[in-house]
């Protein structure tokens, strides 16, 4: 008898960069070489820049006593400012700019559009106006108005979805929506403001503006906690997402179903969003530039959610260290975070006309 011809081995197909694999029991995990590295870079700076802006202040200390306080030696008076101080805040900017960075890249990678951000289509507004009205009508408790904050954010991309959701939720309808809806809810509550005390108005507009002065311990680990569930889903959600880069047919005849997916995606946006927006307040522009700005630097065909999170705690924890220690009246760090966004908006626009040109 004669032995069958051996089947042929399909090529290995050449992904056009370098990557790593590793195998964990059934698990492959596959990741570029230079994503893997631009994060490593970034996670230092982060760490870096993080100790730096725990000895800063009033009662300054060097690196290293932050370290021992940090494990727990030092002085006592050092590990009170370091652990009790200013580590909530520190945290607070490292975790909320994740998070903010992380739900950009969700919108973006959703809608197929960079302008696509929580900031631009209307969820901090909704935040705001969320925490406004429980202001006025129910109580002015941290607590209390943290979950105002997020049921207002929550609220708001409901409405944006419900408006926008006729024939299959679009890109370009959605921002358009959305952009409505922020107006609207801008002018609303601007019109409250001009309505309420004079103290509430002030402690309203100070939190409207995105601040991380007086973030407290419990507050930063309950948002944490509440958002770790929301990051799980989201790791098993990624490998559908890079399904979705590759477009709706391709998606669905690889097991992908697009709009549960992007139905997915979105709601653990806006949960970020609204836990970091109902702590700290609106920030503007972390959500929009982060992701763009790590696609960049990493160079990767799709938006990578890890390198976007790093750059987003970069940017948001770098701001408040501006905010607070080189700029010579302190402003909460929306101001700051506005400005460099506004700036980085500018170059944009001008690379464009020019690649265009």
């Amino acid at each position: 008898m004669t032995s069958a011809p051996p089947r042929p081995v399909p090529p290995a197909i050449d992904p056009g960069y370098r990557r790593l694999r590793v195998r964990l029991g059934p698990v492959r995990l596959d990741w570029r070489v230079r994503s893997l590295l631009v994060g490593v870079v970034l996670a230092v700076v982060v760490a870096v820049l993080g100790v730096l802006s725990l000895g800063l202040g009033s009662y300054p200390l060097t690196p290293e006593a932050v370290v021992r306080a940090l494990f727990g030696g030092g002085e006592a008076l050092d590990r009170t400012v370091v652990t009790e101080w200013r580590l909530p805040r520190t945290t607070a900017a490292i975790a909320f700019g994740a998070f903010l960075a992380v739900a950009g890249a969700l919108f973006q990678t959703v809608t197929r559009n960079p302008l696509a951000s929580p900031d631009i289509l209307g969820l901090s507004n909704g935040a705001f106006t969320g925490m406004l009205l429980t202001m006025v009508f129910v109580s002015t408790s941290w607590p209390v108005l943290m979950a105002g904050a997020t049921g207002g954010g929550i609220l708001t991309a409901l409405l944006i979805w419900a408006l926008a959701r006729r024939g299959g939720v679009q890109g370009f309808r959605l921002i358009v929506v959305g952009i409505g809806v922020a107006a609207l809810l801008s002018s609303l509550n601007t019109w409250m403001l001009l309505e309420v005390e004079l103290e509430t108005a002030m402690f309203a507009s100070a939190w409207g503006a995105g601040s991380l002065n007086g973030v407290a311990a419990p507050q930063v680990v309950g948002a944490i906690a509440c958002a770790a569930p929301l990051l799980l889903l989201l790791v098993a959600l990624t490998p559908r997402l890079r399904q979705l880069d590759l477009g709706d047919d391709v998606a669905t005849a690889t097991g992908a179903t697009p709009q549960g997916v992007r139905t997915v995606a979105l709601l653990v946006g806006v949960g970020l969003v609204a836990l970091a927006t109902a702590v700290m307040g609106p920030v503007a522009f972390i959500a929009f530039a982060a992701p763009q700005v790590a696609r960049r630097i990493a160079r990767t065909p799709h938006l990578s959610l890890g390198v976007s999170a790093l750059v987003g705690a970069l940017l948001l924890l770098a701001s408040d260290v501006v905010a607070q220690h080189v700029l010579p009246v302190t402003l909460p760090v929306g101001v700051v975070t506005v400005s460099v966004g506004g700036l980085y908006l500018v170059l944009v626009l001008v690379q464009e006309i020019r690649r265009r040109a």
